[in-house]
């Protein structure tokens, strides 16, 4: 049986744009995301706390009597809950996430921006290094964005969200010019692989229907291979948003399940700001919901 759903500083900091800003799309723009997203984080919080928060109509956002008590408690939790990451993270003045290919794809500049904002005393460094473990293993980072899957042995983990799957294929492929792809067609084609970190395995075929593979060791030898038409390529949204190529087209795919996005770290003297950045990450994906 599912718990009742928890509330979260996403919730509150919601509430606090609305009321601070006066309207739902000012709040928006305020906390980065869609007003649509803005009211459904407010009805999930009245949901939670059993009470109507705001009096809404075409032109005013007030708080109700219940509102008012509630949005004085929501700034002091966000206050203390920032000054609880200053305090832990004081002597921790810079934070460095490693990734092999991609960093937060398509959330990378707006997960920077929020940072920068939330936390401007400890500086952000993403660091790109091609190995499984995205630079942690050897020493790079603090923490890492990985998209294969983790050694729980050996490393902390939070999964932060998933990933659509998209196909990779030349512009002038015939397929560029269809809106999507199924998994089963790709085995006919020669798949191209970074087979350290790459989100792709055979596996996700039936062993009798496999396509034939080329591999590579590098997102740029990945990329170049694909643009001549001789192969295609299977990678994660992330991809899409930070390799825009000429040459180089993505299309969905329609039937492959997502790709989990997992932040790693050493369980020995981790970073006191990892809790922060996976809430932030989370929230991130959330939104795309």
């Amino acid at each position: 049986m599912e718990g009742k759903p928890g509330l979260e500083l996403r919730h509150l900091r919601c509430l606090v744009a609305i009321v601070d800003e006066g309207t739902f799309t000012d709040a928006a723009i305020e906390l980065g995301t869609s007003q649509a997203a803005v009211s459904r984080t407010l009805i999930a919080l009245e949901r939670i706390l059993g009470v109507r928060l705001l009096h809404r109509t075409s032109r005013t956002v007030t708080p109700t009597t219940a509102g008012v008590q509630v949005l004085a408690r929501a700034r002091h939790l966000l206050t203390e809950a920032d000054q609880l990451v200053r305090e832990a993270t004081s002597g921790h003045t810079r934070l460095h996430i490693g990734h092999a290919w991609s960093a937060m794809g398509r959330h990378t500049a707006e997960f920077q921006r929020r940072w920068h904002d939330r936390y401007p005393d400890i500086v952000l460094h993403l660091i790109r290094h091609n190995t499984p473990t995205g630079g942690l293993a050897e020493g790079l980072c603090d923490l890492a964005v990985i998209r294969t899957p983790v050694d729980t042995h050996r490393y902390a983990h939070a999964l932060v969200g998933h990933e659509r799957r998209y196909l990779a294929l030349a512009s002038d492929d015939r397929w560029a010019r269809r809106r999507s792809i199924r998994l089963e067609e790709i085995r006919a084609r020669t798949l191209v692989v970074d087979h350290r970190t790459g989100t792709t395995t055979l596996d996700l075929w039936p062993e009798d229907a496999r396509p034939a593979v080329e591999y590579t060791h590098d997102i740029d030898d990945w990329l170049a291979a694909i643009a001549t038409g001789r192969c295609v390529g299977m990678t994660a949204q992330a991809t899409t948003a930070q390799y825009r190529r000429d040459g180089i087209t993505y299309r969905p795919l329609r039937d492959a399940d997502p790709v989990p996005v997992h932040l790693i770290w050493r369980r020995h003297d981790p970073h006191p700001a990892i809790h922060a950045v996976a809430a932030l990450l989370t929230d991130l994906y959330r939104e795309d919901g």
